[in-house]
């Protein structure tokens, strides 16, 4: 048996809260090696004789009250397989260990070290063996399954569908409080610096687009006061910009989505700030003697220099900015002024206006300690806000429960883009891109991870797709059937293409003969399936079949007794795929809601999927 590739730390996504009664215990083996796997649990205080042995295994004691649960191969990766088991500890606590066996070898495998128990039976005669069963000092511990420790995200997320707004593109409903320059609506394509007055009205005008289509909760790009057409360089926290209206048309707005069933979540950035921001502006005018100066990370004095053009260098300015911009100078949320004040713009949006969600730009720069604060400041003033961060890498360290819900799962979509959008990955790759990032987290994590194709900072679906409707339609209908909580960016349900930023920022289009209507009536029929089906929300994923040469995956989703088969033939060919036998039988087809029968083998149209319900 390969030791090296065995893994388990009692800790994070190996060792977590599930709920309050539940722990989920994960060990990593070598690939196609282990063939059986168990965990043996127990409380450490609970033995037969000698009055408890305690974490140690005091003198005397004997007869530990241990249980035995067998672990389930919960995935695969290239190198490694992933054992994962269930259990509640009747008195929330526990020490455990893993007994690993494969066709020449079983060991026990513990804290400290390894135990070889092949060909040793767990028979209470061998005294030796038993006591390998009964030494604690080589099991891990779980020490207390204590509520509060569980990872609490808000339960609406599960069953949410996002739908991403970048205010200023979206529908201009006031021109009266329209910006200087502003240009005729989708007239030319954007840059930078163009504006097309974009505003809330214009969200309120659409809510009824946005309702049937299925979404239930809106994620707005910022909408504070800033000088840009993209606001992630704020100049004033507390206030709405005047392009996009009033607090007051904001808070109606609030209450009519609300009306609706859908909830909204707001986009702040507190790693940096605008150019214009107040405090930033009494630093720049003050020099050394502003009382704001330890509000930023300042690293001398004169703040800007005669080769103040060189911004674009590391040493080019004399203070941090984010990614060398000079207008977006970086915060320094150590600092306790700084932190009141920007946990005081976190309350005061979910208290005056009941926001349900902030979404967090270039979290992963801002210091773990700020975030612990946020959270619980927010979750003050409502219990069940929706926290998320912008990070684009592995996340556990936001993951534990004190600080972020969940991050933009981006290593999902660049997987989805890679197989679906790119076709530069094969169907057994696919699977083993999936695995691993199912695996890299708890399910609670997974459960409520935000899942999107595209975003403002992207190349858009269709445009990755290369103009492909049904490849963009393809990947939408994996990222439906996924765990998590997925997000349309807006215009992509009616064929809305565009290339890098600010190709991607496009105007909405309103014109429905301009529209793509189908692809509009495919994922609503999408997003309805999945409100009805709780499998296609599950985290429950078994993958069947994964066809390098047909270029197909079948997969199945499962929630208690309930199951979803699909099928994704991901070539440009229709294609005749064979079956495994168990999946011989009548199904239904969701999409048509027509039944066909399944015998060996199944027909299926090019670049398109099959969602079967078994008709029992």
């Amino acid at each position: 048996m390969n030791y090296h590739a065995i893994y388990h730390r009692p800790k994070q996504n190996y060792a977590y809260a599930y709920d309050k009664k539940t722990i989920h215990l994960r060990i990593r083996t070598a690939k196609d090696e282990v063939e059986r796997a168990e965990v043996i649990f127990g409380d450490p205080y609970h033995w037969v004789a000698g009055g408890g042995g305690g974490n140690l295994n005091a003198e005397g004691a004997s007869g530990w009250m241990s249980k035995t649960v067998e672990m389930k191969k919960e995935a695969s990766t290239e190198l490694f397989d992933y054992w994962i088991a269930a259990v509640s500890p009747e008195f929330r606590r526990m020490r455990y260990a893993f007994v690993l066996e494969s066709d020449k070898e079983q060991i026990l495998f513990g804290e400290k070290k390894i135990v070889n128990l092949t060909n040793k039976a767990k028979d209470s005669d061998m005294t030796e063996e038993k006591t390998h069963f009964e030494n604690l000092g080589n099991f891990f511990c779980f020490p207390f399954l204590n509520g509060i420790d569980v990872f609490n995200a808000p339960a609406w997320v599960k069953e949410t569908v996002w739908y991403q707004i970048f205010p200023e593109r979206f529908a201009n409903g006031d021109a009266s409080i329209d910006p200087k320059n502003v240009v005729e609506w989708g007239s030319v394509d954007p840059k930078y610096d163009t504006f097309f007055g974009g505003d809330i009205q214009g969200i309120i005008d659409h809510l009824d687009h946005i309702e049937d289509l299925g979404i239930t909760g809106i994620y707005f790009c910022p909408i504070f006061k800033s000088p840009s057409t993209h606001k992630y360089d704020t100049e004033d926290y507390f206030e709405i910009d005047p392009q996009f209206g009033t607090k007051e048309l904001f808070k109606q707005f609030v209450e009519l989505a609300h009306a609706r069933g859908i909830r909204i979540m707001l986009d702040a950035v507190f790693n940096h700030c605008g150019w214009n921001f107040p405090q930033w502006q009494d630093v720049v005018k003050n020099g050394e003697k502003s009382e704001y100066k330890d509000w930023f990370h300042i690293r001398k004095f004169p703040l800007i220099e005669e080769d103040f053009d060189e911004i674009l260098q590391p040493n080019g300015l004399n203070y941090d900015a984010f990614a060398f911009c000079e207008n977006m100078p970086k915060l320094n949320t150590e600092n306790p002024e700084v932190l009141d004040y920007f946990l005081e713009v976190g309350r005061y949006w979910v208290r005056e206006f009941d926001i349900d969600g902030w979404r967090l730009d270039v979290s992963n720069e801002v210091d773990h300690a700020f975030w612990r604060e946020f959270r619980k400041a927010v979750r003050e003033i409502k219990d069940d806000v929706y926290i998320l961060g912008e990070i684009w890498h592995d996340s556990q360290p936001w993951l534990n429960g004190d600080q972020f819900d969940a991050v933009m799962n981006y290593p999902l979509t660049d997987a989805m883009l890679e197989f679906i959008a790119k076709d530069r990955m094969k169907p057994s790759e696919f699977k083993v891109a999936i695995n691993k990032i199912y695996t890299d987290y708890a399910h609670n994590v997974n459960e409520v991870a935000f899942n999107l194709l595209d975003s403002h900072d992207t190349t858009r679906l269709l445009t990755t797709c290369e103009g492909n409707k049904a490849k963009a339609l393809l990947a939408y209908t994996f990222q439906m059937t996924q765990t998590g909580s997925p997000c349309i960016y807006y215009g992509g349900e009616i064929g809305l293409d565009g290339g890098a930023d600010p190709l991607c920022r496009r105007c909405m289009i309103w014109d429905e003969e301009k529209q793509d209507r189908e692809m509009y009536d495919y994922l609503k029929q999408l997003i309805r399936i999945r409100k009805n089906y709780p499998a296609m929300r599950s985290h429950e994923l078994q993958w069947i079949e994964t066809n390098d040469k047909e270029n197909v995956i079948i997969f199945k989703k499962v929630f208690k007794d309930e199951e979803i088969y699909v099928i994704l033939n991901n070539q440009d060919e229709a294609k005749s795929v064979s079956v495994p036998t168990t999946m011989n039988q009548m199904y239904r087809n969701l999409m048509t809601d027509e039944e066909m029968i399944i015998k060996n083998r199944v027909k299926i149209a090019p670049l398109s999927a099959l969602l079967l319900v078994p008709v029992k």
